[in-house]
């Protein structure tokens, strides 16, 4: 009897992924023979330099890119956007013409949920994200904190098996990242939702991952995995966790090893 195929059990299975731009003798190569997964309920960071192809991953996984080369599936099928995952990006992009309570419904409409249970639902995906009562509020009223708690939670009204988040808090001023980080892993220890989240931080990607892979540039490529093994489990202090050594060991591990890949190919 043949064996399965181990990505089978992998809510993200990309396998040799290669992407190229331009065409003939003036093509360039992007990403070149990249292969991860994320296990059902593992929160995997992808980190390395600008143009790495980090977000070009995540694409493929949300279904928005198709590659030159190789498979992707989540979830055992073939990326299609908006189906059993859920994406967040670095600017809201919220509905300014709505309220925060219209955004997260008309994403739950999308999904089909009747009109007459959306409105709970919207008031229980604002509260999971620490927005409680501000469903009539209008964008430009929230914060960009606030905002990006808002595209939090309409990533989750469909009730994604998988999160896809490129650098959602980038933008962000130094303490609203530090807090939303720590609901975002929260959350995700709490729903056992599989997440694949980029950034450029050391200090995020080990916070936030149970695992760390580390890309390098031209072309884009895994150069090094790293396991934080930190406790996940909802309930902890994230705050005592952020102070302790074996954090400060596993930060500085990460970014050494994120300086030598941004060194380029001689570096991998």
């Amino acid at each position: 009897m043949p064996q399965a195929d181990p990505r089978d059990t992998d809510d993200i299975a990309l396998h040799g992924i290669t992407v190229r731009y331009g065409r003939a003798k003036a093509s360039v190569t992007a990403v070149e023979d990249v292969s991860l997964a994320a296990r059902p309920g593992e929160f995997v960071v992808l980190v390395g330099p600008s143009g790495c192809g980090k977000t070009t991953l995540l694409r493929i996984a949300a279904g928005f890119v198709t590659a030159s080369e190789g498979t992707a599936t989540v979830r055992g099928e073939a990326p299609v956007p908006g189906r059993a995952t859920g994406v967040v990006f670095q600017q809201s992009r919220l509905f300014p013409w709505r309220t925060a309570g219209g955004n997260i419904a008309f994403a739950l409409a999308r999904q089909g949920v009747p009109r007459e249970l959306r409105a709970a639902r919207t008031e229980e995906l604002l509260a999971r994200v620490g927005l409680a009562g501000t469903a009539g509020r209008r964008t430009w009223e929230l914060s960009g904190g606030q905002q990006q708690r808002v595209a939090i939670a309409r990533a989750l009204a469909g009730e994604p098996q998988v999160l896809l988040m490129d650098e959602p808090f980038a933008a962000l001023d130094a303490l609203t990242r530090e807090r939303l980080q720590e609901e975002v892993r929260t959350l995700a220890a709490a729903s056992g939702t599989t997440v694949l989240f980029v950034t450029h931080s050391a200090e995020e990607a080990v916070l936030l991952g149970s695992r760390v892979l580390v890309m390098a540039a031209g072309p884009g490529r895994i150069v090094a995995e790293l396991e934080t093994g930190l406790e996940r489990a909802a309930g902890t202090d994230v705050a005592a966790l952020r102070g302790s050594a074996e954090f400060s060991r596993l930060r500085g591990e990460l970014a050494a090893v994120m300086r030598e890949a941004a060194l380029g190919p001689a570096a991998g």
